[in-house]
Order: C-alpha cells, then sequence, then structure tokens
C-alpha cells in the first residue's frame, strides 16, 4: 500500500527528513562538464526534492555517496593511528533501477569477498535506498537485456509530479521515520502505488555464454584496444567498478604526521599493474580492455553466479574514443555462438 500527496507537503516532509538523514541524488551542475558550456549531473548532498534529476540518467553513479573518490582512510602520527569518525545522520539515497542492482555487486564486492570493507560497512548500514522511475530508455542503456530495469528490493519508491507525490515505502524503518516526520498528519491519500519501468531499450545486449580461456585470443581485443586512449573514465563511471589505490600523505611541518587515503583508480591507466622491482602486467591497452570486460561479463559470473555489468551504459555515453562496450559484448557472443 502506497500513499499519495500533495507536492507541497511532500516538500515539507522531505525536509523534516534533513534532520536526521543525509540526502544524496543526482543533481545537475550548470557548466561543470568536461567540455566547455557543457552540464554534468552527479550524486551530491540535496536540500529539496526541486534540485533532483528525477527523468535524466546521471552521468556518474551513486557509487560515490557510499566510497568517496578521495577517502581518508585513517591519520597517524609517530606513535599512534586514528579513524576518522563517520557522520552521525543515516543516508538516504536516490537512484535508477540499474543502479539498485548496481549495489548488490557492491555488496559482494566489499562485504561477501572475505573480509568486510569496515569504511564500506559502515555507511551501508547507514544507507536506505529511494527507487526512483525509468518512464523512458537512455540512449545507451541495456538494463532490459541484462535483467536490472525492474527492481523490487527498494527502501522507498518516490515518484514526483508537478502537483502529486506518490510514494511506496517497505521499509518499516523508513516508513516509521516519515511518520515521524509527519506522514500520518499530512493529509495523504492512501492507494495502490507500482513503479514504472523500462521494458525496451534503444540498446541490445546479447551476453556470451560458452567464454572459455580461448576468448582471451580473440583478435576482437587488438581491433577495440587500438583505439583506448587509457583514460580510465569508463571506470569512474561505472557503478560497479571499485579499484582504487593507496596514498600516504605527509604533513610539511612534520613528515612523521599524516593520513593515509583512499583513491579511486581505474584498471585502464598506465601505472595501475605496476609493482616493486620494476615489473608491470598488462602494458597494452588491449590486454587493459580485455580484462575490464572479461572480470565484468566472465570472472565476476563464475566466482558470484551473475554478471558484474548492471547494463546502465555510462561507459558507452562517456568514452571520448566512441568505444562501444555494448558492440564489444555483441560481438563476442555472435563469434561464440558460432
Amino acid at each position: 500500500m502506497g500513499y499519495q500527496l500533495p507536492r507541497k507537503t511532500a516538500d515539507t516532509l522531505f525536509c523534516r527528513l534533513r534532520e536526521h538523514y543525509e540526502i544524496f541524488a543526482p543533481k545537475l551542475f550548470a557548466g561543470d562538464g568536461c567540455f566547455s558550456d557543457t552540464d554534468v549531473i552527479r550524486y551530491d548532498k540535496v536540500s529539496s526534492l526541486d534540485e533532483i534529476e528525477f527523468d535524466r540518467r546521471s552521468d556518474y553513479s551513486f557509487k560515490e555517496a557510499l566510497f568517496a573518490v578521495n577517502e581518508t582512510l585513517f591519520y597517524f602520527t609517530e606513535n599512534e593511528t586514528t579513524i576518522p569518525s563517520c557522520t552521525d545522520k543515516k543516508l538516504l539515497i536516490f537512484l535508477k533501477s540499474c543502479d539498485l542492482h548496481a549495489l548488490k555487486r557492491l555488496d559482494a564486492i566489499y562485504l561477501e569477498n572475505g573480509p568486510e570493507d569496515f569504511y564500506y560497512k559502515r555507511l551501508r548500514e547507514k544507507a536506505c535506498f529511494v527507487l526512483m522511475d525509468c518512464g523512458e530508455t537512455c540512449d545507451t542503456g541495456f538494463c532490459a537485456g541484462m535483467g536490472t530495469n525492474r527492481s523490487d528490493n527498494y527502501d522507498l519508491y518516490l515518484k514526483c509530479g508537478e502537483e502529486t507525490v506518490w510514494i511506496d515505502c517497505p521499509s518499516e524503518e523508513l516508513l516509521s521515520d516519515l511518520k515521524e516526520a509527519g506522514l500520518n498528519e499530512a493529509g495523504e491519500t492512501a492507494c495502490a502505488v507500482t513503479p514504472n519501468y523500462v521494458t525496451q531499450n534503444k540498446e541490445t545486449v546479447t551476453l556470451p555464454k560458452n567464454l572459455s580461456v580461448e576468448s582471451f585470443d580473440n583478435p576482437l581485443w587488438e581491433a577495440y584496444g587500438s583505439r583506448c586512449i587509457g583514460c580510465g573514465r569508463c571506470n569512474f563511471v561505472c557503478p560497479t567498478c571499485t579499484c582504487f589505490t593507496m596514498q600516504d600523505i605527509h604533513y610539511r611541518d612534520n613528515e612523521n604526521v599524516g593520513e593515509r587515503r583512499r583513491v579511486w583508480a581505474s584498471c585502464q591507466v598506465d601505472g595501475y599493474t605496476d609493482i616493486a622491482g620494476g615489473g608491470s602486467f598488462r602494458q597494452k591497452q588491449s590486454d587493459r580492455l580485455r580484462f575490464k570486460v572479461m572480470h565484468k561479463i566472465y570472472d565476476f559470473e563464475k566466482r558470484f553466479g551473475y554478471p558484474m555489468c548492471v547494463g546502465c551504459g555510462r561507459c558507452d555515453a562517456v568514452c571520448p574514443e566512441y568505444i562501444s562496450y555494448a558492440n564489444l559484448v555483441n560481438q563476442l557472443a555472435e563469434e561464440d555462438a558460432k
């Protein structure tokens, strides 16, 4: 059972929720795109429903709300280390269905893949997730083919109209917080509320089902890799890429005092596979591209039982060389079928 509320009432509830939640959602940053006079949609804290971009896919995924691009793990002195404190508030994160499926991949990597990641877990336990509609397919997405166009494990579903807001809240904890914020006093109408989903994409992708180690020698890797410039943009916008590197920062006034940071990295850039002694793995761009794609559709699935890719299509949209991950996977599938 859901609720139908006047838009002004929903705005009031939203403001009251901010007393207990840090709210992250896709937000338009005008003029902050990679190129001149272009905009970018990325996740940031929002203070009102009007700030949220409901109709367009964000250029960057929600993952930076759970692990920052640049995150301090601990501060150190000559004698001790100190872990920075975490926010006292809960997190409320707005996302589309494909990103909600990506959350399952992140949980598998950070919480179910050996020792749990302390920094991810402490934020994850505070987080609730709000599902947003996908009324129309985005140009490069292929979520329907990946089975990620539908989600039912949300904490709150919210649909905004000009005068009306519809919500469905399966989470008892979040529903309790909404009632505390005044939901029962808001003049809402009980009604059936069902999320809208994309049923067909412009882009269609078929995953290969019989890949083997022989696929690693496919000439396709050289053909696509020769165009890659190793910028790493595909990794940074991907909701399931989790590569990072470590940086130790020593303060100028005392070189024995500083902090250790975890910083997003990319398996596509120079230096990522460098090791002590001067060694380096995957020096060719074709090898790096192969590693990324096979990890998404082969290695991860062998370990966890489902592909890592969720079909959001951000990698195709952001590539400056117009390399299509979707086309590459389709070609692999065609050759696999033969």
